[in-house]
């Protein structure tokens, strides 16, 4: 098999990449919702911190071929099912994610803090329009992180299975030629390249502030 497999198999590429997409942004968007009020949580009752820190560290411990396997007796779902994909994702986002939330918001300057509240904002309004916006730097940064961690995982969910650009390596070890192989791991690299630097040009658009400090 030569590299003229890659020209003949362009759509299948593109199908793959499509569903790789789909598995690493649809949990990350959902870990950074369930991290945003789990992390805001830790920061704000000091005494859970550790607890929800070291939870999440230890879920992430757990392997995901394991966790691709167990979900489905969890859950009661098909051992297909792409919910197991996304789940387990979304564990994993949650889990790199709660402690850089928790971490960003104790960021925030006192000072900033004492200017909110004597402007008599209440604890959620200064949490919105102040501890976030400020925490966003650091939540950008994580996001970033998750991301290529996620398009990494994913790959994983091929031997459940589940069709993404994981299943070029099982193509390629099934048939014995490196050439699908390459294209996965490229093709992974450029989605981790393209990625990370969209979200790092997002976390500048919404953080001009920091630019202009940085000056």
């Amino acid at each position: 098999m030569k590299f003229t497999w890659i020209l003949d198999n362009l759509p299948m590429i593109g199908e793959l990449t499509i569903s790789h997409l789909f598995y690493t942004l649809l949990p990350t968007v959902i870990g950074l919702v369930v991290s945003i009020p789990l992390g805001g949580v830790a920061y704000r009752y000091r005494r859970l911190y550790g607890v929800i820190v070291n939870i999440s560290s230890v879920l992430y411990t757990v392997p995901s071929l394991a966790l691709f396997v167990l979900l489905p007796k969890i859950l009661g779902t098909r051992i297909l099912d792409p919910l197991n994909v996304v789940i387990a994702l979304t564990v994993y986002s949650v889990a790199l994610m709660v402690r850089e939330v928790a971490d960003g918001l104790a960021s925030v300057p006192h000072e900033v803090l004492d200017a909110a509240e004597g402007m008599g904002l209440t604890s959620m309004q200064r949490f919105f329009r102040v501890e976030l916006p400020v925490a966003l730097p650091v939540l950008f940064g994580a996001l970033r992180v998750v991301v290529v961690s996620n398009i990494s995982i994913v790959t994983v969910a091929a031997l459940v299975g589940i069709s993404q650009l994981g299943s070029l390596f099982t193509i390629g070890f099934s048939r014995r030629t490196f050439v699908p192989i390459v294209a996965g791991l490229v093709m992974c690299l450029v989605l981790a390249l393209v990625l990370d630097r969209l979200i790092a040009a997002l976390g500048k658009a919404v953080t001009p502030w920091r630019e202009r400090n940085m000056a």
